[in-house]
């Protein structure tokens, strides 16, 4: 079992940045291939950005591209989600999750097995 723990979230102004935190513990954090995902009300889930076990191999959503940074620290068992230029359309829950997965990290949210419960971000224009 991983147990995640998302923090960071808050409210904002449109143009400012946030840094969102997941806090991994239980088994091995080193070997899980980690992702963020959001969802705003009334639609689907959206892969935003996610990161390989090695921090190797780096993804992000077309949303989000350019203007996010995804890191880790496998020492301090977290990863991390640096989001700048926040527009109104960033507005939702962001979770992390974890894949037990040494390859690539997946973009899609079923082919991860863990999940936190999330932290609110709703950036105000």
């Amino acid at each position: 079992q991983v147990q995640l723990v998302e923090s960071g979230g808050g409210l904002v102004q449109a143009g400012d940045s946030l840094r969102l935190s997941c806090a991994a513990s239980g088994r091995i954090f080193n070997y899980y291939a980690m992702g963020w995902f959001r969802q705003a009300p009334g639609k689907e889930r959206e892969f935003v950005a996610a990161i390989k076990w090695s921090g190797g191999s780096i993804y992000y959503g077309d949303s989000v591209e350019g203007r996010s940074t995804i890191s880790r620290d496998n020492t301090r068992n977290t990863v991390n989600l640096q989001m700048n230029s926040l527009k109104s359309e960033d507005t939702a829950v962001y979770y992390c999750a974890a894949a037990d997965r040494l390859g690539a990290p997946p973009r899609i949210d079923r082919e991860y097995t863990y999940w936190g419960q999330g932290t609110q971000v709703t950036v105000s224009s």
